[in-house]
């Protein structure tokens, strides 16, 4: 097995932006959660890939909260970053902005959190390279983000009735 080495936050930061467009949206005029969810899975895995150099699948969101609704019109972007790796899995952590293109107004709209695991050609899990940490952002994201991973791991083993405890 060949030694994988540590890669920046900044080596798999991915940003893309897309219109939102009336076939986006509800009866009143605002972008239907799942056409955000939608887009962020796709975005999720562009960011691990690049940071694990294979396929990956998502195993889980962790969390999504939907601040502020998107309109019809509005250009969204979504800005993904790793928040966490472990030996095959990875958290995405997605925030996403809704600007207005006429007033220049730029809204956080939503944040989410996607676990990526790293699948081999075998289609079994595959190691990732290590993250390495630069700045104290990031530091703090990364201890963030080891949390909530804890805290999902004792609530599927049944140590917590719920994770809001």
């Amino acid at each position: 097995m060949t030694k994988l080495l540590s890669k920046k936050v900044a080596d798999s930061r991915t940003l893309i932006s897309q219109l939102m467009m009336p076939n986006d949206a509800n009866h009143l005029g605002t972008v239907h959660g799942g056409v955000i969810l939608s887009i962020a899975d796709k975005v999720a895995y562009v960011c691990a890939c690049r940071h694990a150099g294979s396929y990956c699948v998502t195993a889980s969101v962790d969390r999504v909260s939907f601040d502020s609704p998107i309109k019809v019109g509005q250009l969204v972007t979504f800005d993904a970053t790793l928040r966490y790796v472990g030996k095959t899995s990875m958290e995405v952590g997605i925030d996403i902005y809704a600007e207005d293109l006429i007033s220049k107004i730029k809204t956080k709209t939503n944040t989410c959190y996607f676990t990526m695991v790293s699948i081999a050609q075998n289609g079994k899990p595959t190691a990732v390279p290590s993250l390495l940490i630069e700045t104290e952002e990031e530091k703090a994201k990364f201890e963030e983000a080891r949390l909530r991973k804890e805290l999902s791991l004792k609530y599927a083993r049944g140590k917590i009735n719920s994770l809001s405890s």
